[in-house]
This record gives structure tokens, sequence and C-alpha cells, in this order.
């Protein structure tokens, strides 16, 4: 193994000036940088000429949003608004996290009090949207795009002073990371301080945030605009972001990736422009007349001077010659690979499977799809109960609670707590994975209930609708081999004597 060299002392400005009035101090500054130097046990954090332009800073989580984060913001909104593969990995991750949306069923241990919230919550959640425009799922959809968009988003509860009846009194109404008035910092006296318009109390507790609540770069006019912001108590704002380090504030998902988008979007309009330009000139003629100079047809201006210009299909004619040259345009090897590798940080960046974000099934098989796919799902499922249940659902399903129980459509004194079933993710291999389903449930390992809230459905409604069901078949005398209680797995007629023999007639009506 080659011994490792240290790198060179540095004699700096201050060093120099030091040796010209203390020779022998300068000279112990020089010893003691260089045992520094060979102390460190890191290569990544040696201060050598190969990391010479590594510039880093100490500075805390929300240091950092405070300065680059509506930058962030207004260029991942620009990418995604015009090129395809950050609109592509935003709709990705919104389609994996929500799907069709993440059902609550009531979870209180009494069945007629599950049953009431549960239908309570059903009629409200088709109109909580303040807006107008959309349910709740539809609401849960816009709020994480905006998450991965965005950085964050904001839920408010907006109390309704009328309602209907047997309606909860409070809509939804959601806003975007714009509408916080970042620039409002107070340090008061009694221990309460702001910091990027989120107000802390004297335990660092969020006690407020201060939201515009109109849109800073909306189209209001001027004097129709409120350049106020206002104090909105936390306990009726929902703040849903990725927490990546301690701080307060998030930044878009695609952070990592967008310098690779913009410089692959550079690269490709400037070698399309070059191919262009290349099929334009088709070929030179060489044998002209004097008369015909330059290149033909020409275009000139109204003073006679000559306007260069490139057209597809151009012959350029030369003089003195007596022969013709067809243009060769040149070609590129290995686009392909660079491109590819190129894709992949990309998709590496927004954490979207490369497959899913370009639509390139080349490179995949079955297996190296399914093990990509577990990896990716983990991930969402880490966000689903890390981040957004607990950030948005649950906030939503508390305020759900509480107006319900002021308007005295709940009992109060009650604790009446929610499950959450996202949307099941789809199936590689469906047969293999309903097997696996029924083993778990048969090993104890899972409940029908549990199975049945993964697909996003109501396990309640599901069951009394296949209770009705059966009913009914068993009124018509019908019987089909998915029914499990008159029929095996082999499709053999269940016997009423469990010793007995399956019979291979069918029932008698």
């Amino acid at each position: 193994m080659a011994k490792r060299t240290p790198p060179p002392l540095r004699y700096g400005l201050i060093d120099r000036a030091v040796a010209v009035f203390a020779p022998e101090a300068a000279l112990r500054r020089l010893y003691a940088r260089d045992a520094i130097e060979r102390k460190r046990g890191y290569d990544s954090a040696s201060k050598a000429r190969g990391t010479e332009g590594w510039r880093v800073t100490g500075n805390s989580a929300d240091s950092e949003i405070a300065g680059a984060g509506p930058i962030l913001r207004e260029r991942m909104r620009d990418l995604v608004r015009n090129n395809p593969m950050a609109a592509q990995a935003v709709q990705v991750l919104v389609n994996n996290i929500v799907g069709t949306g993440i059902r609550p069923r009531a979870a209180t241990g009494d069945p007629a009090l599950n049953e009431r919230v549960d239908a309570l919550w059903k009629n409200w959640s088709r109109n909580c949207d303040r807006q107008g425009h959309t349910d709740f799922h539809g609401l849960l959809n816009l709020a994480v795009r905006q998450m991965i968009e965005g950085g964050e988003v904001f839920a408010i509860a907006v109390p309704q002073r009328k309602s209907a009846a047997g309606v909860v009194p409070v809509q939804i109404n959601l806003m975007e990371a714009d509408h916080l008035d970042a620039a409002r910092m107070d340090n008061r006296q009694d221990g309460v301080r702001i910091e990027q318009g989120i107000e802390y109390d004297r335990t660092g507790r969020r006690a407020a945030y201060w939201l515009f609540l109109d849109h800073p770069g909306g189209t209001v006019t001027v004097f129709g605009r409120r350049f106020e912001s206002e104090r909105i108590p936390a306990n009726r704002v929902a703040h849903l972001f990725e927490r990546q380090r301690v701080q307060s504030r998030g930044v878009p998902w695609g952070t990592p990736a967008m310098r690779h988008i913009r410089d692959l979007d550079d690269w490709q309009r400037a070698e399309l422009v070059r191919k262009k330009t290349e099929a334009c000139l088709v070929g030179i003629v060489f044998g002209a007349e004097e008369s015909e100079q330059g290149i033909a047809p020409s275009v000139e201006d109204a003073e006679g001077n000559r306007v260069e210009q490139f057209e597809p299909g151009l012959i350029a004619y030369a003089r003195n010659g007596k022969d013709i040259k067809f243009n060769q345009p040149s070609s590129t090897g290995g686009i392909g690979e660079w491109l590819r590798g190129q894709q992949h940080l990309i998709s590496a960046g927004f954490r979207v499977p490369y497959a899913l974000m370009t639509g390139d099934m080349s490179q995949a098989n079955f297996s190296s799809t399914r093990a990509g796919l577990n990896e990716f799902r983990r991930m969402i499922e880490q966000i689903q109960w890390q981040t957004v249940i607990p950030m948005f659902c649950e906030p939503v399903w508390r305020w759900f609670i509480e107006y319900a129980q002021d308007a005295g459509l709940l009992p109060r004194g009650v604790e009446i707590i929610a499950e959450w079933g996202p949307t099941r993710f789809e199936s590689v291999n469906p047969l293999q994975d309903a097997q696996a389903d029924l083993l778990e449930v048969r090993s104890g390992f899972a409940t029908i209930p549990q199975q049945i809230a993964r697909r996003g459905y109501d396990p309640d409604e599901i069951l009394k609708e296949a209770a009705e069901f059966n009913v009914k078949m068993d009124d018509l005398g019908l019987v089909y081999d998915a029914d499990p209680r008159k029929v095996t797995k082999a499709g053999l007629v269940q016997t009423a004597d469990p010793n007995a023999a399956p019979s291979r007639e069918p029932p008698a009506e």
C-alpha cells in the first residue's frame, strides 16, 4: 500500500505578517497546523487540495431554509410546470402516498358509537373543503402535492357559524407556504418568540402561525389585497412538511435533483439546436459564377447587407470549384447510456424508481422491479405513518370530533380515536399476494378487517354487505364457488357432518 503523503503546509498572509516580526512564532503556527491536518481521521474532513472548493456551513436547518426556501419553491414549481420528469416524479409520489385516499374508521370499542361516528364523518367529509371543490380525499391529495412540490402546506380549521342540522360546523382551508409571514421575527421579554412567522411559547411549543390571508403573489389588486398577516392559533393549523433535521419548515422534495434537471434541459436544447443546424445545410456547390456570392438563396436587408441564415435543405455555393460536397451531420456515440445515467440521478434525487419516473422498462425484469418497488413502498409507508397521518389526518380528525361534540352531534367525555387505512399498493403478482394475505389471517398475524382496510375499504361496510348478499343468495337457492360456507377451496360442496366426505353433488333446494 502506498504511503499517504500529507498535504503541503499553507503559508498564508497572516503567517507572512507574523514571520516578519516573530519568525519563531510563525514556525510554531506552521507546525501546529501540520499536526492538526495529520490527526484528521476522515478524508472528507481534511482541508487539502482535493476539498479546497468544498464550501460548507454550520447553520441550523431553519437558517438554511430561511435563506433558500423561497427560491427553492419557485424553481421547483417552474420545473414541475415545464419539465416532464419533474412533473411525473411528483405525480408518482402523490399517487403512492395518497392514492384514492387514506380512510379513517372510528375505534371506540362501542360498535354503535363507531357506526354513528363513521356515518357522520362520511357525510361531513364530502363537503369539508372550504373552497367547495372536492372532498377530504381531494384535500389530502392536494396537501401532499404541495408538500412535495413546495416543501410544506398549511390546513386551517374554519368554524362555520351557520350549518345545516346534523352537519359538523367546520371546514378545511389549504394555504401554500407563501402565506406564512416569514419576515416576522420577535423575541419578547415573557419568553415568547416568533421565528419565520411561527410563534413559540415559553416552553418552546408552537402557539400560533402568522399567515397572510391573501396570497402575496396573487392577482388581487393592490387596494384590495391584505398585506398584514393575522395570528392564527396553532390548534387551528395543521402544518404538513417532512422533517429531515430538527427543523420547523420544509423544502421541496426534488431539491437534490434540481441542478441535474436544469443541466439536462440545457444540454437537450443545445443538442437539438446543433442537430437542426447541421440538418439545415445539405451541401456546398463548388464552381459558382463570380456574380453568385456566398450562400444562396441570399437575403438582404434595406441597406443591401447580407443576412446570414440557415434553412432546411439549404445548399451553399462556393467560388472557383467544379464539385459538390454534401454535409454529413456528426453522430454522438453513447448518448443513450449517458442520458440514462443522468435520469437515474434525477430519480434518486426525487426518491422515485427510475422506471416509474421515465416509463423505461428496458433495463428491468420481474425480480429487479419487485425488489425496487419493495424498497420504494417502505419509504411510502414511512411517509404515510410518520408524516402525513400524524401531521395532517389526525389534526383534521381531532377538529371533526371537537366541533361535532360542541354541536351536540357526538357525546362529550368520550375519547374517539381513528384507525387509518391507506390505499393498498397494486400487486405485482396478485395471486401470490392474495395467498400470503390468506396465510396471515389463518396464522393469526392479521385480521380480516385489517386486510380489508389495507385495500382502502371500510371493513364494517364490506362485512355488512357480504352478510346481506349471503342471505339473498340463500333465499334464491344460489351457490357460488366463492361462497366458503358451502363450497370448499377445491370446489366441493360442504357437508353438515365434519367427518363425512365432501359431496360432489349440488345441494338440494
